[in-house]
């Protein structure tokens, strides 16, 4: 069975063109979005996701239609696989269902693979320059040098971690931590 998928981004335009290509191309439901791309939540994609069945083929009528980034469009690409759903994007000519498909797909995959590394590598070398730069990174400690002080007073005097824990309003594991670093 073929389902045809549509999206359009605001509620001014139209899906007319590509509900008349999916019609054509013999899909027998069509499910229709109007959201950005880039908006996490599409019911009517989630819904048609949710239907397909191994044997079932999945149409849209370009791929920008269907994900939100290439890693996400990778990611569907693989769902469907994984199901033993064949994929088709007519404008782009793209069929999972032929050999020359699965290509387009693995090289789909290897691009975004490509786009996390070089988001990784961007991410790393901007956290290296703020170090240069003097930049203290990760989270604001939560007890001051004083209440670290304090909490080993109290701690050599007897009292019990949960009772300097809860008097500093954090939990125990944090009080252990933060007398450990500071040590």
């Amino acid at each position: 069975m073929k389902y045809g998928y549509a999206r359009v981004s605001t509620d001014d335009q139209k899906a007319d063109l590509q509900i008349n290509a999916l019609t054509k191309a013999g899909c027998e439901y069509i499910f229709t979005d109007t959201a950005s791309g880039a908006v996490a939540k599409r019911p009517e994609l989630t819904r048609c996701l949710e239907l397909l069945r191994a044997g079932d083929t999945l149409v849209v009528w370009k791929l920008d239609r269907l994900g939100r980034s290439l890693s996400h469009l990778v990611a569907v690409l693989g769902e469907l696989q994984g199901k033993g759903v064949a994929f088709l994007s007519l404008t782009e000519a793209i069929d999972t269902g032929s050999a020359a498909g699965r290509l387009m797909g693995h090289i789909l995959a290897a691009l975004a693979e490509f786009e996390r590394s070089l988001i990784i590598e961007r991410t790393q070398a901007g956290l290296k320059a703020a170090k240069r730069r003097g930049q203290k990174l990760g989270r604001k400690p939560s007890l001051s040098s004083e209440q670290v002080k304090h909490a080993r007073e109290l701690l050599d005097r007897g009292e019990s971690p949960a009772a300097v824990a809860k008097l500093l309003k954090v939990c125990r594991a944090t009080l252990y931590n933060s007398v450990k670093a500071r040590n």
